[in-house]
């Protein structure tokens, strides 16, 4: 017997969809992308679905049920944004355990409803059950662009440059600063937490939001992004998913990596490169995204998107120069939602 943990996700998934084959012409891209795309006459629409685990994704220890209900429609409209598309509407599905009241769900769909006005998207339907494993959230996002306009993985060319909007590495800082906090608290009820350091990075992993903003400037840009991904994994796990896809590599530079202050400082007090927050800690949910070289006159003036590198001819091989001038292999690693059951957490 394979345990699943041999596999992980995307090798899972890989495995469980092999015998599918695609029956409709109009279906563009299915199973291998952020999201799934079928042709509509000269529009494509978008569609990706995620689900969302407590105990596994969150922790209501610390996760207010209003910043949940809005990350959990965030996180999908980010899939349809790392398409180079526009969402336009989402459907939620929860399952509950009883410890739920109405006014504790009430909470959750506040978050929603806030969610929903910010990006501009409606609420089409959803489903309700109990459950005996806590909460559970299922969201599913739909999202239409141009057939000329829609970005994959799979388009990166040799010395395309390699993108990336905001910062990077500051929702693991965050989730770091909750988690060591929510240990202090159980030792000692009686002591509150002093979070007034850390509002940003905690921000960041609390209420992330889809850069449907950056899209909207490609457009007004006029630029295509070659290929594109959402920064859920970390930017190690995402240039590995275009590489592998585009047949190429990727060389980008630890000088260059976005990282907000508060983010290094969270890194500095936990003894971990900042480097390593952004390659490996993922929920940021920035947009990467490789041009051609024709786009760095636009993009160079544009300080909410970054230039970190650029697409090489190696396929498969991501590396990353440190400021020293050491040159390293980035590994494929990020967020494991199969670990080894061998593996204890410590």
């Amino acid at each position: 017997m394979t345990d699943i943990s041999a596999l992980g996700e995307f090798g899972l998934i890989e495995h469980l969809t092999r015998d599918f084959q695609g029956k409709q012409a109009s279906v563009l891209k299915g199973i291998g992308d952020d999201a799934a795309v079928v042709a509509d006459g000269e529009e494509v629409q978008v569609f990706s679905t995620d689900l969302l685990l407590e105990g596994i994704h969150f922790d209501l220890a610390y996760f207010p049920l209003r910043h949940l209900g809005y990350k959990a429609v965030a996180v999908n409209l980010s899939d349809i944004a790392a398409m180079n598309a526009l969402p336009y509407g989402i459907t939620v599905s929860i399952g509950m355990s009883n410890r739920f009241t109405v006014e504790a769900l009430d909470e959750l769909y506040a978050g929603i409803r806030m969610a929903c006005e910010k990006y501009g998207v409606d609420l089409l339907g959803g489903d309700t059950s109990s459950s005996k494993q806590g909460l559970i959230i299922s969201v599913t996002a739909f999202g239409k662009t141009g057939k000329d306009q829609v970005s994959y993985r799979s388009g990166a060319q040799p010395k395309d440059l390699i993108c990336v909007s905001g910062d990077v590495g500051g929702a693991y800082a965050g989730f770091l600063i909750l988690d060591r906090e929510k240990s202090v608290f159980l030792e000692n009820p009686e002591l509150q937490p002093d979070l007034t350091d850390f509002d940003y990075v905690i921000g960041r992993q609390l209420k992330p939001e889809a850069r449907t903003d950056v899209v909207l400037k490609l457009r007004e840009w006029g630029i295509v992004p070659t290929a594109m991904i959402d920064v859920s994994d970390g930017i190690g796990s995402e240039l590995h998913h275009i590489s592998r896809q585009s047949g190429t590599g990727a060389t980008i530079y630890a000088d260059k990596l976005p990282i907000d202050f508060q983010t290094v400082s969270v890194a500095e007090t936990f003894q971990i490169s900042p480097t390593t927050f952004a390659l490996n800690g993922g929920e940021d949910y920035e947009l990467l995204f490789t041009v051609p070289l024709s786009a760095f006159d636009v993009l160079k003036t544009e300080p909410g998107i970054t230039v970190i590198g650029h697409v090489t001819e190696e396929k498969g091989q991501v590396q990353v120069v440190l400021g020293n001038g050491t040159v390293t292999d980035v590994p494929a690693s990020g967020w494991n939602h199969f670990p080894d059951k061998k593996e204890k957490p410590e």
